[in-house]
């Protein structure tokens, strides 16, 4: 064989390699870099208390509304009837207080009488005095009742406002003593921690005892609704796989079972570095010394799993993907 016919030979071999492979992984995508995925409920107490029931024990399985553990109530209940009693009081003097503008506002009405009757007998006593019917002592007389009368008047109604205005304060007294009591009463409820969704609990590390801390998570929870597989796939695969995809997934726990699932989604972006607590996912672009061609996430979905079927969070899988 010449030397021109090996190199065309070899030339025409690497195409044919070539062409196969675009022809498989345009009819089949696989990859053995995959994991069975939940979501992680991380429940924290919204109060922080001491802990004085945990009703639960790891890897439990739980229902939604499942009393997982109690803090004590008690320094929440003393809050509560603290609060109450100075709502109470709240009534009590909003009640005199109405009392109070009712008394003020009668004799107001009182005084509006009597300057009234004072401006009439003034007024005929001027008249009087001008056509010199009346002595000027009367209308001297009848003046003072008038500045007497329109004094209290003015009194009178300053007082109205006075009490009024220590109505209003004592109004907004009462509805902040209701605000602080409905808090405290939100409080004491918090007391009972339940689970918002089926699941499993994990890594339990809360004992009796323990200080519960508002916003820290104190026990963990494995959606039992949330599971998916996370297949992360070469970038040049991506061209080719699209949601609704059928795939087939074998998971390295369970073997020679393969399932079928759906594709979900396909990421739109990954991290190029590792960034703690990022919002982008970061896949590591080696295998041991080896550096690999970057990889995209692809979310999948079991269809119909089998009943028996216990799926692990973290576990190894293998997704094989049919366009």
């Amino acid at each position: 064989m010449t030397r021109r016919r090996r190199i065309g030979l070899t030339v025409a071999t690497m195409f044919g390699v070539f062409a196969l492979y675009e022809i498989a992984t345009s009819v089949v995508a696989y990859t053995a870099d995959a994991y069975v995925q939940s979501d992680l409920v991380a429940l924290a107490p919204q109060i922080t208390g001491r802990i004085i029931g945990v009703h639960v024990s790891d890897n439990q399985s739980v229902a939604q509304g499942d009393l997982l553990a109690t803090i004590d109530p008690l320094p929440f209940q003393l809050a509560v009837d603290q609060r109450q009693a100075e709502l109470n009081e709240a009534h009590a003097q909003l009640a005199a207080d109405r009392d109070t503008v009712a008394t003020a506002q009668d004799a107001f009405a009182g005084a509006t009488a009597a300057a009234a009757y004072a401006r009439d007998t003034q007024s005929r006593a001027a008249a009087l005095a001008t056509s010199q019917a009346g002595s000027r002592a009367e209308l001297d007389q009848a003046n003072d009742a008038l500045s007497r009368a329109e004094a209290a008047l003015d009194g009178a109604q300053a007082a109205v406002a006075r009490a009024q205005s220590t109505a209003a304060m004592h109004q907004a007294a009462q509805l902040r003593a209701a605000e602080a009591l409905d808090f405290v009463q939100w409080q004491l409820a918090r007391t009972r921690l339940s689970t918002p969704t089926s699941g499993t609990i994990t890594n339990l590390t809360a004992q009796v005892g323990d200080t519960a801390q508002a916003d820290m998570p104190l026990i963990g929870i494995v959606d039992a609704h949330a599971w998916r597989i996370i297949a992360n796939y070469k970038q040049s695969y991506l061209r080719f796989i699209a949601p609704g995809d059928t795939a087939w997934v074998w998971l390295n726990y369970d073997p020679w079972r393969l399932h079928r699932a759906r594709v979900a989604g396909i990421a739109r972006g990954i991290a190029r570095n590792p960034v703690p607590g990022g919002l982008l996912a970061y896949v590591a672009p080696t295998t041991d010394w080896i550096r690999l061609e970057r990889r995209f996430p692809v979310a999948l979905t079991l269809v119909d799993p089998p009943a028996d079927l216990k799926l692990y969070m973290g576990a190894d899988a293998r997704v094989l993907i049919v366009p």
